[in-house]
């Protein structure tokens, strides 16, 4: 396939760098097909239009069925609000189109189970963005475990924080509605630091968590009263690893000064690493070897010695960013669909992530220890 056709359903924050990947993806990675912009989808059809144009797509609609169903587009995008993700990607999978979807895949674990149980006999190639997994620093940290750098893991600690819903009189959002995004914080936010868990550790076997919405009302954004927040804004879990290990999840989204804080400490028998997103270009390497007094904490800096990150740039420390992710990930994907080896996380393999934010919101209601 010489070119792939693109159909992208929502502009906001997400959709936009969906529509950065696939223009650069060829540019910066060489080894993938082109990505024909062929149509985009947005309401009202006039902002589907203005969006269409400033992005680079030849056509636009206020239809998401005629873009699913557009012979045209062989990657449906799907970067809507959560509650459209499960109807848009099923009607894409019965169109055969290969499905891009942001996370979380669906409101309910249901959802996400009948997402990839479709996606699974259909055939079709999927991919859901957990582009934080595409750090050329975090592959870094995979293969310095897989090598045992830091002898065998045996406890993970992860934290991700922001405080986009910290101030109280902040405006209510179809964010703190369960009908519209389902899960609050483990949804947003959790899902992400699961899904390096997961890379580093392995699956997590069982856990026990509690959670708590902070803020339980804020005020319309049309000034008229205040809002039910029905979901929560804070949540912690003790989890145990298929491999014996155990760990620490803890996500915010009411932590002040906090704006994008994803990171981990993987705790080995011989050192350990440490990861910020925030500072997304360093990974931070203890281990346990020479003199006492030289011991300490050392840092890498991410360069072109690490896999995808001299596609950007050929000297180290010149840093990569948040889109150059989405770029690594868009690329994968087309290269996927082209032949190449998968790259994942498919819906199926996303679906192991959500189980994991179902099973803390289970842990919390019934206040016992889950299996997953």
């Amino acid at each position: 396939m010489r070119e792939i056709g693109i159909g992208l359903i929502g502009t906001g924050f997400m959709g936009k760098a969906h529509a950065l990947a696939f223009r650069a993806a060829r540019a910066v990675l060489g080894d993938v097909p082109a990505a024909r912009l062929e149509l985009l989808c947005d309401t009202p059809a006039k902002r589907a239009a203005q969006m269409a144009e400033q992005f680079g797509f030849s056509r636009s609609t206020d239809d998401w069925h005629v873009l699913v169903n557009d012979p045209a587009v062989n990657i449906v995008s799907i970067t809507t609000p959560n509650r459209m993700h499960c109807e848009m990607a099923l009607a894409a999978i019965e169109a055969g189109k290969h499905v891009y979807c942001e996370k979380p895949m669906g409101l309910t674990l249901e959802e996400t189970q009948a997402m990839a149980r479709a996606a699974g006999k259909a055939g079709v190639k999927t991919m859901v963005g957990y582009n934080y997994i595409k750090n050329p620093a975090f592959e870094h940290a995979r293969g310095l475990i897989a090598q045992g750098a830091i002898g065998t893991p045996v406890h993970f600690r992860g934290f991700v924080d922001e405080d986009y819903q910290a101030d109280p009189e902040s405006a209510w959002t179809w964010r703190a509605r369960i009908e519209e995004a389902g899960l609050g914080a483990l949804g947003d936010l959790g899902c992400h630091l699961v899904s390096m868990a997961y890379g580093l550790m392995g699956p997590i076997e069982s856990l026990i968590a509690d959670m708590q919405t902070i803020h339980e009302s804020r005020p319309m954004p049309d000034g008229n009263g205040r809002g039910a927040v029905e979901n929560e804004d804070v949540a912690s879990a003790l989890v145990r690893f298929a491999s014996g290990a155990q760990g620490i999840l803890a996500t915010s989204r009411s932590a002040w000064g906090r704006k994008n804080r994803l990171g981990f400490e993987v705790h080995g028998t011989t050192g350990m690493i440490a990861f910020e997103q925030e500072r997304m270009n360093e990974l931070q390497v203890y281990q346990n070897q020479g003199p006492a007094a030289e011991h300490g904490f050392k840092t890498i800096l991410t360069g072109p010695a690490h896999g995808t990150y001299g596609a950007f740039c050929p000297a180290p420390g010149h840093q990569l960013g948040f889109n150059d992710l989405k770029v690594l990930e868009a690329g994968a994907f087309l290269r996927e669909i082209a032949g190449g080896d998968k790259f994942g996380p498919d819906f199926a393999e996303a679906l192991e992530f959500e189980k994991v934010i179902h099973a803390i919101a289970a842990s919390a209601r019934e206040g016992q220890r889950v299996t997953i």
